[in-house]
């Protein structure tokens, strides 16, 4: 059945490569055939609505995909994001999650190594230490028992990923039915490489960028930004896919929600928008440096206002909550496996009961860490409080304690008490405000819901 429908998928991609855009309703109609059990109805019925809408952002965003970007990696993403991981995935997943009671996770975040040709203020990739490295046999592992449980989504971070450039293709190489992903300061980016992605097919980049030229450089050192530029400038020409992530905090909120900020990384070729906001992980992390109230409020209503109007897919992971009933770290959708092999629940919790050197993917998703999120998400009923760092630290902390798991930063281990305080004053001042926003986006969904249809 699964040749089947790649055999479908092949054959639409190739029945559409001319006048794409006249071909849509067959490839929504095709979308609903693959969607065993109408799991993602939903979602179809809305991407059909864009799309068919020409005065669209979302119907100019795929117009522009299928002009700039080459053929092969349109029907990769298609065939390996959206049947395999969204679709053929998500069937399997929901099956292990009822078989196992744990969580299984839409996307496995993975570390390959820990090294970094940079040294940016506030990043806490740098607690791991630079000498750590998951091997291209225990990567590779990952992915197999990821995918027998549902996985076929595969994001890479560091460190610098891209050191372990060559392993990172051998594995998209073996693993032609997952989509792989990596954050990427853009340093090592040449043409061979971009050669390489389109040979593969299966892999795109996120350029990590913190706004404009000074705001860049003021994290990431003096000539990151235009490094990032040129990148950028390089995967366009190879008619790649690429977006960029930002990290949003107290000096850079204003910048990277601009529209000068962001109509210029669509003109470079810029697909999609990854924003996090900072967190203060780490030894060293700088408090300061938190998002406050009002810049948070700010990107809250501007994401919305940018996916609204501007053909690029923006993401903004905290203020998001809504969208996907709070929390998602913990195996409810994704997990991050740091390049010493420790499992940890999120990027930012670097606390783990499991090495993945040690126990299989399953073991740690059954772990005491795992189990006591999975019993206790969501954290808050009010998902625009959906961190158990950031937004509901006590639980957190509650979390660590009871689970018995251990601090992952190897140079500088935190006791979770001392990590908690840094966000606990962040969180009791935004948590009357998300109150207010939350009210807001109830009566929001009343009003809709109430409109005659």
């Amino acid at each position: 059945m699964r040749l089947v429908r790649k055999a479908m998928v092949d054959l639409l991609l190739r029945y559409v490569a001319k006048e794409p855009m006249k071909k849509i309703p067959r490839m929504i109609a095709l979308a609903r055939k693959l969607d065993r059990g109408n799991l993602h109805t939903v979602q179809i019925d809305a991407v059909e609505q864009a799309l068919l809408d020409e005065t669209s952002n979302w119907h100019l965003l795929v117009k522009k995909l299928f002009d700039e970007v080459d053929i092969k990696l349109i029907r990769k993403l298609v065939e390996c994001f959206f049947v395999n991981a969204n679709l053929e995935g998500a069937a399997r997943a929901r099956a292990a999650e009822r078989k196992f009671d744990c969580n299984i996770p839409w996307a496995i975040l993975m570390d390959p190594t820990s090294a970094c040709n940079l040294n940016c203020t506030g990043c806490w990739a740098a607690q791991y230490g630079d000498k750590h490295n998951l091997s291209y046999e225990t990567l590779d592992s990952i992915c197999r028992q990821g995918k027998e449980l549902g996985t076929y989504f595969y994001i890479l971070s560091g460190g610098e990923p891209l050191v372990r450039k060559d392993d990172i293709i051998r594995l998209c190489e073996a693993h032609q039915d997952c989509y792989f992903f990596a954050f990427t300061n853009g340093t090592l980016v040449d043409d061979e490489l971009c050669r390489e992605m389109l040979r593969v097919g299966n892999f795109a980049l996120a350029f990590s960028i913190e706004g404009d030229e000074e705001a860049t450089d003021m994290r990431r050192g003096k000539g990151a930004y235009q490094k990032v530029i040129e990148a950028m400038d390089r995967m366009r020409r190879h008619k790649l896919i690429f977006g960029y992530s930002t990290c949003y905090h107290r000096y850079n909120t204003e910048s990277v929600a601009s529209d000068e900020f962001v109509d210029e990384m669509i003109a470079r070729g810029c697909r999609f928008a990854w924003n996090f906001t900072y967190m203060p992980v780490g030894k060293d992390a700088d408090v300061n440096l938190l998002a406050t109230p009002e810049q948070r409020t700010y990107m809250y209503r501007r994401i919305r206002e940018i996916r609204e109007t501007k053909p690029i897919f923006a993401i903004d992971f905290w203020n998001d909550g809504e969208f996907s009933d709070g929390c998602i770290a913990g195996g409810r959708s994704y997990l991050h496996i740091n390049a010493n092999g420790d499992v940890e629940p999120c990027a930012f919790i670097h606390y783990a009961n499991v090495n993945i050197k040690e126990a299989s993917l399953l073991d740690a998703l059954r772990s005491p860490l795992f189990m006591a999120y999975r019993r206790r998400q969501p954290f808050n009923e009010n998902h625009l409080l959906p961190c158990p760092l950031l937004d509901n630290p006590e639980i957190l902390c509650a979390m660590v304690k009871e689970s018995g798991a251990k601090s992952t930063e190897l140079e500088a281990p935190e006791d979770v008490e001392v990590l908690c305080a840094k966000t606990r004053p962040a969180a009791e001042e935004w948590a009357p405000v998300a109150g207010r926003l939350w009210e807001e986006a109830k009566k929001g969904k009343e009003g809709e819901s109430a409109t005659p249809g």
